[in-house]
């Protein structure tokens, strides 16, 4: 009887254990999220991108080359006499201004010669009265019958000779003020001066290889660089526009200085097929300094143009193309890139201007992506 009690126990345990299974497998969809069908389609994939407008604006069409910053005068002073100087009127480097005084030269055996041509040219200067009263008295006689003709002629001639020696007199003194000039040393321009390669009581000559010193412009400044020979058409036409223009600027700053185009040398270099620049720069703040390498840029003209930031454009096998997004979809739209500037590239074909075009998150796109647009890196 226990037996038997026992297999009852079991079989109804053993009933339980499958119902519950089966309502286990019933309620499945409750306890496990609920059924695929009950989930309903899935959305489609968004990607975040990070979007800019194609701009039509005024671009300039430049040409980039590396220059030379050259000084429109540059005098290397040197004395015209031989003798010793006195004095330095300046600092090593400083600026200096047309007509200041830079060094004094002893002047003191110019000084004798000069007393002593005034001495002579008064002598001389004498004995002419003398001639010219003589001359006056041997007419007055010659009138009364009281000398000779001769005696006049000689007077005149006298007068004559005496006259041509003061002339001569007078040129030789003239001279000597010409070389006394010569030791007073002036600045010819404006500009800044060169370290003083002699000192007081140096003797100097003619001779001397060595400046006493050299003096730059600094305002105006040229910059001298060379583009190619492909450029030199529009350049000259911009030049009889007037639209030209040159912009220096110096490597690893900000600073700058533009001006016009001054000269484009009258030949272009064979074997590189290059022609000479120069440019001319108000340079007022002495930005750009004699001997400078600078980054000099060529503005031929400005041209309307559609404008993109550079990172939008992207490259493949068959070309350059963007991702221009409409209606929240990103296609793929093919152009063509005329050149680039600062950043943005000029596009010749392909968009027409206010167009949206991807800037960054390309690497996730492709033809017919669906996209949504998130802040730029400034916030915008």
């Amino acid at each position: 009887m226990k037996k038997i009690m026992k297999k009852r126990s079991l079989i109804l345990l053993v009933g339980a254990i499958g119902i519950l299974a089966a309502a286990g497998f019933v309620t499945r969809s409750s306890w496990m999220g609920g059924s695929s069908s009950a989930q309903g389609p899935q959305r489609p994939r968004m990607v975040s991108v990070e979007m800019a407008k194609a701009e039509r604006k005024s671009m300039p069409v430049d040409v980039d080359a590396i220059g030379m910053v050259t000084p429109i005068s540059s005098v290397a002073l040197k004395s015209r006499l031989e003798t010793t100087i006195l004095a330095v009127h300046f600092a090593d480097g400083a600026k200096v201004n047309e007509g200041d005084l830079l060094f004094t030269l002893d002047s003191r055996q110019i000084d004798a010669q000069i007393e002593q041509a005034e001495g002579v040219l008064a002598k001389d200067q004498a004995q002419l009265e003398g001639a010219q009263r003589d001359l006056r008295r041997f007419n007055d006689l010659v009138a009364k019958g009281a000398t000779t003709q001769v005696n006049v002629d000689n007077a005149r001639t006298q007068s004559d000779i005496l006259t041509g020696t003061i002339k001569a007199d007078q040129a030789a003194l003239d001279n000597l003020k010409v070389q006394k000039s010569f030791t007073t040393i002036r600045a010819p321009f404006s500009g800044r001066v060169g370290a003083a390669n002699v000192k007081v009581g140096n003797f100097v000559r003619p001779a001397d290889t060595a400046p006493l010193a050299v003096i730059n412009q600094m305002a105006p400044v040229y910059v001298t660089f060379s583009v190619p020979q492909r450029v030199l058409v529009d350049l000259r036409e911009s030049m009889a526009k007037g639209v030209s223009g040159v912009t220096a600027t110096i490597p690893g700053h900000q600073r700058s200085e533009s001006g016009k185009v001054a000269m484009v040398e009258n030949t272009v270099d064979m074997a590189t097929g290059m022609v000479t620049v120069r440019g001319i720069m108000n340079n007022e703040n002495e930005t750009l300094w004699p001997g400078t390498l600078v980054a000099a840029k060529l503005i031929i003209r400005a041209e309307d143009s559609i404008v993109v930031p550079t990172v939008a454009v992207q490259r493949s096998q068959s070309g350059n193309f963007v991702f221009v997004v409409k209606d929240g979809v990103a296609k793929i739209q093919p152009v063509t890139v005329d050149r680039t500037s600062q950043g943005v590239s000029v596009i010749s074909e392909g968009l027409s201007g206010g167009e949206s075009v991807v800037v960054d998150g390309q690497l996730l796109l492709s033809d017919g992506t669906r996209v949504e647009p998130r802040a730029n890196k400034a916030g915008a």
